[in-house]
């Protein structure tokens, strides 16, 4: 009587090495690399965990792997054997092969090359298959551990995770960069930013976070923008003033960090990351005084790229610290909802700020958070008052009825808050050092790209 030998539960490459000599294992992935020799036959699987080895010797089986295709996918049971020559130190042998589909069409660039050959443009026109090498897996390895561990650090803060609208009836920041279009014969807009809704929130759950997709029709074909980028939103309720909100940013970043230390080290280390240290507290500049460093003038509204290099050089001498938080800028630069600079708040860094210098000046109590050189963050205190609100929608030329409901929150009593979004793929982007924020951005759509 025939007797049924059940085939192995799969084992992931990484824990083919966990198995004791001559067990057996089953491997199923895509054909990495397939090298043939003269005695000898070597498969390289590759599957969401790394790769493994497979020596094929048979006759019968070295011809059925000598037909297979570099990314077709197989299930590959044989015996496993330890070798510190092989990837894990561990390959499997006496396999017996199974093909899972029709071999696979030749990829558009060499996926088993260390390094990726082809240019941007051909790895993302051909994203779903170049996004299968290691390199490129990794980056977004560690986009998903720092959104576990934003969620994860707000969480233990409190902090309850909502769902807002991305199709909303009014901009949330300026009219004229919004994605306008037809919804059931009306005009309607994709969120620019879950901003209102989340400030509505707190008067509900009192900290509230997001993490979802937000639409910025900005015309700018630069290396630092996205029309969609994923925005890591935070408002939190009964704060004295933006110091709070950047204490809890410091929590996320320190979170998201701790995330990917934890769940994606190896994706770290395979792109060579150097992880940043974050302080126990972010050295914060005034803004008046931040353009007094870099010699800009006193009059400028905003700070130039080369101004958020240079105080990043600045922080890194003077702190040791790859963050610095610039607060108090200009009123006219932030948003009408805004809360006005008040009193300075304690324990501000004396390296950073002339005595004085902000009690002349109309700023407001926000902040940019700056990551090694590059903008990451813009938070701070909004306004919470219905007489505040009144008056700052009529210094902005704004119709209150466009902001109806979001208005109409703030008669019912809210608490002073304030709020903070990070921008997910510019974070790995910084992590990384790529160059480009499209190159850590699974399906990029930008001024020219709206596929695949």
């Amino acid at each position: 009587m025939h007797q049924h030998i059940p085939t192995p539960d799969r084992v992931l490459a990484r824990n083919l090495s966990a198995l004791a000599d001559g067990a057996p294992a089953r491997l199923a992935g895509w054909v990495h690399r397939r090298r043939t020799l003269k005695s000898v036959t070597f498969l390289v699987v590759r599957d969401r965990s790394g790769l493994a080895q497979v020596v094929v010797r048979d006759p019968a089986a070295v011809a059925q792997a000598e037909a297979l295709t570099e990314e077709s996918v197989v299930s590959i049971s044989g015996t496993v054997s330890h070798n510190p020559d092989a990837p894990g130190g561990a390959e499997l042998v006496a396999p017996a092969i199974t093909v899972l589909t029709e071999p696979a069409a030749p990829p558009p660039a060499e996926l088993w090359r260390p390094t990726f050959g082809a240019g941007l443009p051909t790895r993302l026109d051909h994203a779903a298959v170049t996004l299968r090498h290691p390199r490129h897996r990794a980056a977004w390895e560690l986009a998903a551990a720092s959104m576990r561990g934003f969620r994860c650090a707000l969480g233990e803060l409190g902090f309850t995770e909502v769902m807002t609208p991305k199709l909303v009836e009014t901009a949330t920041e300026s009219g004229a960069n919004v994605f306008e279009l037809d919804y059931f014969g009306r005009p309607a807009y994709l969120a620019q930013s879950p901003q209102f809704y989340k400030q509505m929130l707190v008067g509900v759950f009192e900290r509230v976070f997001e993490v979802g997709p937000v639409f910025r029709a900005e015309p700018h074909d630069t290396v630092r923008h996205l029309a969609q980028y994923t925005s890591l939103d935070a408002e939190l309720g009964f704060i004295h003033d933006h110091r709070d909100v950047l204490a809890v940013l410091r929590s996320a970043i320190a979170g998201m960090v701790a995330s990917i230390e934890t769940y994606a080290a190896e994706a770290a280390a395979l792109l060579g990351v150097q992880l940043p240290r974050v302080p126990d507290e972010f050295p914060v500049i005034h803004f008046r005084d931040a353009l007094a460093r870099v010699g800009a003038d006193p009059d400028e509204p905003d700070l130039s790229p080369a101004h958020e290099r240079a105080l990043g050089e600045w922080a890194r001498a003077a702190y040791g610290s790859d963050f610095l938080a610039v607060e108090g800028y200009p009123m006219t630069k932030r948003p009408f909802y805004t809360h006005p600079w008040g009193a300075p708040p304690p324990k501000c860094p004396p390296k950073a700020r002339v005595a004085g210098s902000e009690d002349t000046f109309e700023g407001s109590n926000s902040f940019d958070l700056l990551f090694r050189g590059l903008e990451l963050t813009t938070g701070g205190q909004r306004l919470h008052r219905p007489e505040d609100y009144a008056a700052a929608v009529a210094r902005a030329g704004i119709d209150p009825t466009a902001l109806g409901g979001y208005l109409d929150a703030f008669r019912h009593g809210m608490p002073p808050h304030g709020g903070f979004a990070i921008g997910l793929e510019r974070w790995v982007a910084r992590v990384v050092g790529a160059e480009n924020v499209r190159e850590v951005a699974l399906f990029p759509r930008d001024l020219h790209r709206l596929a695949p």
